[in-house]
């Protein structure tokens, strides 16, 4: 039943899952050469249901998208890469990039629920009735998301990179989609994620040009560049000036950046006291 368990319970719980995930995919990997698709498919799975339950109680406490602190923000930039993989994963080689969304989902959930801090209270309606600000938020934080998987195959890039430099083209490698598969794989989500977070961006500044609402600089500066950077890197890809290892190492520092960017998140009007955590006591 989900009633007797409480959204941190859930989130817990699809931290452990995804952790289970990475380890017996690095257990595959280490003894057999190869990775288990299949089952770290399925604890994957299994830890997204239970994160959706999990932000689902979360969202219906507040009121609406649960977005309010640095711990929803990175749980739900977790959900997101997660909802990605799920969707677009079946399209090449699920295997490894299954592996490497497990380790990449495990660290996030965990990071956040480990740092109390973060999630020291719960606000009720942060985006009051407005809901185009809720809409800009969450396309904005799920473009953090596309980053993320970006980031992954950015990174099985240059293990693929790596593999035909030093002609180790054999065990756990060979599960590693072509070099042109990945790079291409890489555009898109490129793509995508700034095109999402572009119109995250324009649909932000329809409600920050009005003379009453009130704007957190820091916060509009940092979503701006961050969309500026992923557009101007798209642009730099396309032309032809970064390319191949470059272009991937340019992605990871852009995931990067957008993480150490939602530290920017400030906490608003209409706190309530923060629930205690039976599992972290």
């Amino acid at each position: 039943m989900i009633l007797p368990f409480t959204d941190r319970t859930w989130l817990w719980l699809a931290a452990a899952l995804y952790l289970a995930g990475f380890i017996q995919g690095s257990i595959a990997l280490f003894k057999r050469g190869r990775p288990a698709g299949g089952a770290t498919y399925a604890l994957i799975l299994l830890g997204y249901l239970a994160q959706l339950a999990g932000l689902g109680l979360r969202g219906r406490a507040v009121g609406g998208c649960p977005l309010g602190n640095a711990f929803e923000l990175y749980q739900f930039t977790a959900w997101s890469a997660i909802t990605l993989y799920l969707v677009v994963g079946a399209t090449f080689r699920l295997s490894l990039l299954g592996y490497f969304t497990a380790c990449l989902a495990s660290t996030v959930t965990l990071v956040s629920l480990l740092f109390p801090s973060w999630d020291a209270g719960q606000r009720v309606r942060i985006f009051g009735h407005n809901p185009w600000i809720e809409l800009h938020a969450a396309l904005a934080v799920f473009s953090y998301g596309v980053f993320a998987l970006l980031a992954l195959t950015s990174l099985m890039f240059l293990l693929r990179h790596f593999s035909l430099k030093s002609k180790r083209l054999g065990g756990w490698f060979s599960f590693l989609p072509s070099i042109r598969d990945l790079d291409h794989m890489g555009v898109r989500l490129l793509a995508a994620g700034a095109a999402i977070l572009g119109f995250a961006v324009a649909v932000g500044a329809v409600h920050w040009a009005r003379p009453e609402t009130v704007v957190n600089l820091e916060k509009v500066f940092v979503t701006v560049a961050v969309a500026g950077a992923a557009f101007a890197l798209l642009l730099l890809r396309l032309r032809g000036i970064l390319l191949a290892r470059r272009f991937a190492v340019a992605c990871l520092i852009l995931y990067a950046a957008a993480l150490l960017s939602l530290v920017t998140v400030e906490p608003g009007r209409g706190r309530v006291p923060a629930r205690p955590d039976p599992v972290a006591r």
